[in-house]
């Protein structure tokens, strides 16, 4: 009896939110669909993440993901407004996975780099590659906010997931 998953894997952005998603049947990952839902710049806060939930919402519909993951926020000191701008995209993201009933899953950026290289520290360079050969791409996806989304995603099917 084959076995299979398809998740949403979403790295949340104000200007560019990028999207994944990956079908897993037996154990092998495949690539569905991915991209990025681009937000104009001069649009107000609360425009941008409605930009943000209408699209996710559309690929939601168009999919029906079983699973959405993404990754946890993470902020420097030095730079608490951009972690709170990103907590608010990030909400939008859960959100759209609570209307829809679907279960959301969060893990750290140190987690999402070991799931794919063995190592916590991996480079951009080294996760795109991991993503490009788990999904046997013909070449590394692009932009890097797609990266990121496929990337949390394959770490989602090793990990196993824990909701939030």
């Amino acid at each position: 009896m084959s076995t299979s998953v398809r998740i949403l894997g979403v790295d949340p952005g104000l200007i560019i939110t990028g999207y994944g998603l990956i079908d897993c049947r037996n154990g092998e990952p495949s690539l569905v669909e991915a991209g990025v839902i681009r937000i104009p710049t001069k649009l107000p806060l609360e425009d941008r993440l409605n930009t943000i939930f209408s699209g996710l919402q559309e690929l939601v519909k168009e999919f029906e993901p079983g699973a959405l993951a993404l990754e946890e926020v993470y902020t420097h000191y030095e730079r608490p407004r951009v972690a709170v701008l990103m907590g608010h995209a990030r909400g939008v993201i859960c959100l759209v996975g609570s209307v829809n009933h679907i279960p959301v899953y969060s893990y750290a950026s140190t987690h999402i780099k070991s799931a794919l290289t063995g190592h916590g520290r991996a480079s951009k360079e080294q996760i795109s590659r991991m993503v490009q050969m788990r999904l046997k791409l013909a070449s590394e996806p692009k932009p890097l906010d797609v990266t990121d989304a496929l990337a949390v995603a394959l770490c989602h099917l090793v990990r196993g997931g824990r909701s939030l």
